[in-house]
């Protein structure tokens, strides 16, 4: 095998509420920050089986605007060694994606060439990445020459397994974890060509422990570039290890977002870099019929979500709540009225979690009762409705219009028409769904759900 050591404690990533804030009722609204990165993260690897296909436009902005720019149609063309090659076609590779046709030449470029890049989740990044470690070490130096970070331990353990599976040709190839737990005698240097570990036990190794000899390290990868500084500590851990590398050690910096902080963090630590940036595809409402429903309490919205039910599950539902214990609450009553449903929630392992996605993606439970938090980034092709029993509020209490646009925007994807229903029951949240109306200059209409009729004809 290709691991030499494993670490020791195998936790499960445990999703850390960063910041509650209580609403009206005291009950805890999920304002979830850096745990849930890494595990929205970490989900999305869990239940991807294939790659996305990405229609987003790839921009990318060169170094040296003058050298030419290469992009590959074949894994051929990148010249690889031929037990690389094996391991790329073994995982289920037949041709490089989006990401790949274009930062590939450019990580495997000589001189090496230093890399941000931004992709989301099952654009192939991490095979892109692996291939150009790969194919920079030297199997017979034993001493590391790859050091790759990542936010969280769970998240290193899985580059680590795209590793082991490419290099499964390279049996000299030897992969350690920096990470908690992994004790190593005082004094002992490291064998291993590659090590994939968290930043601050990474520091430990190549200062204070000094099992690494930073200065011969030849590709530093910083993964997931948006959770990491969100963590505290891990961005000022990750400029103090990048600083003590060689000039000449490549450097690249993936993220799934690029917002100014991710921005500003990239360029400190990847010097004159090639730039590959993914144009967002707009998100459109266009395809999607909105209506709201007009409620006094909380039992009347469950009461009009009864009438809906049976139009509703012809296809698969998702119904989004505000806090975990109103997501609770409705999956529990709606399974007392002989519903299937399934529930996403917070407090649930990342596997349990993968899990239940896989069920309701399956087709095994036709509507997913969950917070905002746990369905970040999920496709499920077969949803073709959406439910706010909750309107979207940021932690101000003010319209969040974007996650509006992701929740219902789900249900018009690959083409097809979406249907949206959201549950208004006070002033406070008709206002909110005004603002929102008039944020996407769409009007949204008003749905009667003790006219069957009505709720026939949405269905449709």
């Amino acid at each position: 095998t290709l691991f030499s050591f494993i670490p020791i404690q195998m936790t499960n990533l445990q999703i850390k509420e960063e910041k509650v804030k209580a609403d009206t009722n005291g009950e805890s609204t999920g304002f979830f920050l850096t745990e849930d990165r890494a595990a929205q993260s970490l989900l999305n690897k869990l239940i991807r089986s294939n790659l996305v296909d990405n229609t987003n436009q790839v921009e990318v902005l060169q170094r040296d605007p003058n050298s030419p720019l290469y992009s590959v149609k074949s894994f051929e063309e990148l010249r690889l060694k031929p037990q690389l090659l094996q391991g790329v076609y073994a995982m289920g590779f037949n041709r490089p994606s989006k990401i790949q046709e274009n930062a590939l030449p450019m990580m495997l470029a000589e001189p090496p060439q230093n890399l941000i890049a931004q992709s989301q989740s099952g654009t192939g990044k991490t095979a892109a990445f692996v291939l150009a470690m790969l194919s920079r070490v030297e199997p017979s130096d034993r001493y590391p020459q790859c050091l790759c970070l990542s936010p969280t331990y769970e998240l290193a353990l899985q580059t680590g397994k795209v590793i082991e599976q490419m290099g499964k040709f390279y049996p000299e190839l030897k992969l350690a974890y920096a990470v908690r737990g992994n004790k190593l005698e005082r004094g002992q240097k490291i064998s291993e060509q590659i090590v994939i570990g968290t930043p601050g036990t990474v520091l430990d190794w190549c200062s204070k422990l000094k099992f690494i000899d930073p200065k011969k390290i030849k590709v530093f990868v910083l993964d997931e570039a948006d959770v990491m500084i969100a963590t505290q500590g891990h961005q000022d851990q990750s400029i103090r290890i990048q600083r003590m590398l060689p000039r000449n050690c490549q450097m690249l910096l993936f993220s799934a977002t690029f917002e100014d902080s991710v921005w500003k963090f990239a360029q400190k630590v990847v010097p004159d870099p090639n730039v590959i940036k993914l144009k967002r595809e707009e998100e459109t409402l266009d395809t999607i019929k909105q209506y709201y429903v007009l409620c006094s309490s909380r039992d009347e919205k469950f009461q009009a979500l009864c009438n809906l039910y049976g139009a509703i599950t012809i296809a698969q539902a998702m119904i989004f709540c505000h806090t975990r214990k109103t997501a609770s609450w409705l999956a529990a009553e709606l399974s007392k009225e002989g519903h299937q449903v399934a529930l996403l929630s917070g407090e649930m392992m990342v596997e349990q979690r993968a899990a239940v996605i896989e069920r309701f993606r399956e087709g095994k439970e036709k509507v997913l009762v969950t917070t905002n938090v746990c369905a970040r980034g999920i496709d499920v092709e077969q949803v073709s409705v959406v439910i706010n029993f909750d309107l979207p509020v940021d932690k101000d209490g003010n319209p969040d219009n974007e996650t509006y646009l992701h929740r219902i925007g789900r249900t018009g994807r690959f083409g097809k028409r979406g249907l949206a229903v959201n549950m208004v029951d006070s002033k406070h949240s008709m206002n909110i769904l005004n603002r929102i109306q008039e944020h996407f200059n769409k009007k949204i209409e008003r749905l009667d759900t003790d006219d069957l009729d009505e709720i026939e004809k949405i269905a449709n």
